[in-house]
């Protein structure tokens, strides 16, 4: 008789599995699900050696899958100093100034995440607000969005940038109107005159960050992750997979103008195993909304002067997404304005039709703002709208000021792409958002705004459902990167992938949802995470 290495009983199971939505166990052998059913039959699966996990009529779903992470610099943020809830320009400086006082002379402060829509008017932060007290000492620390970041002058100084200092292609050195000084913010492509001088860390150090990050991502029922910023750093994950130490699955994406070298080797779309694979690429389109460098068509609401950036990739994309196409690699380009998004969708209509048919699964990464015109498009070029639900619930509180009341109808459309077709693969774009997904599923379902003032949902009309949902950070996601037949779902020959949690969120008020918590966390048939029921 055949038995069981480990099995799932008296459990509410949400499988996302059409032929058969919910059952009470789950039964599984290595590393993948053998059998989804009632309780009497699963335990017919047990033998001496079984591990049997008793749910106790807890809701059991496939496991979390985030279409979108920067998951190495999330394990350094980890470690790095957190500015996201500073409320003042003066907690932001007091927080630097205690963190520097506890490092190494030498040592970067780096990360941050600061979100300067938390203060009173909104103010950029400026060199002068760290000068004083970090005089010898590089500091560079980015908005949450990663599209701006703000360096103190001893950073300016080793990066060479002054007043003299030109705009680069697709970036902005924001200067003091007055004076004409550099202020300390750059924004996009700006940032890269400093990352040129920014020490790169070592292997042993991006380890580090990444155990941190598999780690923490076990403990939110994450079991899957597509890494946009993975680049070069696929041996880190390589090594950690050697050492049985990786407790996440890794589609790791590499930048979109070094395609030509997953090209001469021959690698295609989502080659690998099913821990880590490779095979994507990412782009670039524009900035972000909250740093005003989102391209939209028409100008910002409260910054008339600009209608966004198209950032330097923009002149190449249509040269560079033909040929990575071509070569049957997977193209993800972040858009974020509505300029931006239909840009990117001809290019893509364009490319499919010189390139002929085949399965290529193009994604827009973000898909935050766009025109009504351009919701139809996704569904009908088969384009996945990458998005991260969380981030709607953030913008949300400030996002009408800049881009008024009608554009914000189609901001973060989750109802309407989902009505015209579209597949949704969500996931956080950690750090700029927590990684939690249970809170990206709470803000797409309830779309109440983290200051408290929507309580009935910001653009109600385009919640969706907590089963879409789920369905996006599952069955979307794994669909994303042409994984749908190994993951996604909790059914025969799938991956035994699967979470836990301390509550049913199909059944609780979708207000709740955010306070649930994931109790075990299996992947690849092992127990990565679990805390006492």
């Amino acid at each position: 008789m055949v038995t069981a290495d480990l099995v799932i009983i008296n459990a509410h199971v949400r499988t996302m599995d059409e032929g058969r939505p919910e059952a009470e166990a789950v039964a599984v052998i290595g590393n993948r699900i053998v059998a989804v059913g009632s309780t009497a039959e699963i335990k017919r699966l047990v033998g001496p050696n079984t591990r049997v996990i008793d749910a106790g009529g807890r809701l059991v779903l496939p496991g979390f899958n985030d279409a979108h992470v920067h998951f190495i610099s999330g394990g350094f943020q980890l470690a790095n100093i957190d500015l996201r809830d500073a409320a003042t320009p003066q907690e932001f400086a007091e927080r630097i100034r205690r963190f520097s006082e506890k490092l190494p002379k030498g040592r970067w402060i780096t990360g941050g995440d600061w979100d300067h829509e938390r203060w009173p008017g909104a103010p950029l932060p400026t060199k002068e607000l760290i000068d004083p007290f970090t005089p010898d000492r590089p500091v560079f620390v980015n908005r949450l969005d990663g599209h701006m970041a703000l360096a103190n002058s001893y950073v300016l100084k080793l990066a060479g940038i002054t007043r003299a200092t030109p705009d680069p292609p697709g970036g902005q050195i924001v200067r003091d109107p007055r004076t004409g000084e550099p202020t300390g913010i750059l924004k996009d492509a700006a940032m890269g005159l400093v990352y040129r001088v920014m020490p790169e860390p070592s292997f042993e150090e991006k380890l580090e960050a990444a155990r941190r990050a598999t780690d923490y991502a076990a403990s939110l029922g994450v079991t899957s992750v597509q890494d946009m910023s993975a680049g070069a750093d696929v041996g880190v994950y390589q090594t950690l997979l050697e050492r049985g130490e990786l407790k996440t699955r890794i589609y790791a994406v590499s930048p979109l103008p070094q395609w030509e070298r997953l090209k001469a080797v021959g690698v295609r779309a989502a080659f690998g195993s099913p821990m880590l694979r490779i095979g994507g690429l990412k782009g670039f389109a524009d900035g972000s909304l909250g740093s005003t460098t989102a391209l939209f068509f028409e100008p910002y609401n409260d910054a008339p002067n600009t209608r966004g950036l198209a950032t330097d990739e923009m002149p190449h994309m249509l040269e560079r997404v033909r040929g990575a196409d071509r070569a049957g690699l997977q193209v993800m380009i972040h858009a974020i304005g509505d300029r931006a998004n239909h840009e990117i969708l001809s290019i893509y209509e364009q490319v499919a039709r010189e390139n002929g048919e085949r399965d290529r699964r193009f994604r827009i990464e973000h898909a935050q703002h766009l025109r009504a015109q351009d919701i139809p498009r996704f569904g009908r070029d088969h384009v996945v709208a990458s998005m991260q639900p969380y981030h709607a619930i953030d913008d949300g509180r400030w996002a009408e000021k800049r881009i008024g009341p009608e554009r914000i109808k189609t901001s973060y459309a989750f109802r309407s792409l989902i009505d015209s077709g579209a597949v949704l693969a969500f996931g956080s774009d950690w750090t700029v958002a927590p990684l939690n997904p249970l809170l990206g599923i709470y803000a797409a379902v309830t779309r109440r705004t983290l200051d408290g003032k929507n309580p009935n949902g910001w653009v109600p009309e385009q919640k969706i459902s907590v089963e879409e949902a789920v369905r996006a950070y599952t069955v979307g996601s794994a669909y994303a990167e042409f994984a749908e037949k190994e993951k996604g779902r909790i059914a025969p020959g799938m991956l035994a992938d699967m979470v836990l949690l301390s509550e049913d969120i199909f059944r609780i008020d979708p207000v709740e949802i955010e306070k649930t918590r994931v109790l075990l966390t299996i992947v690849d048939g092992r127990i990565v995470y679990s805390i006492d029921r």
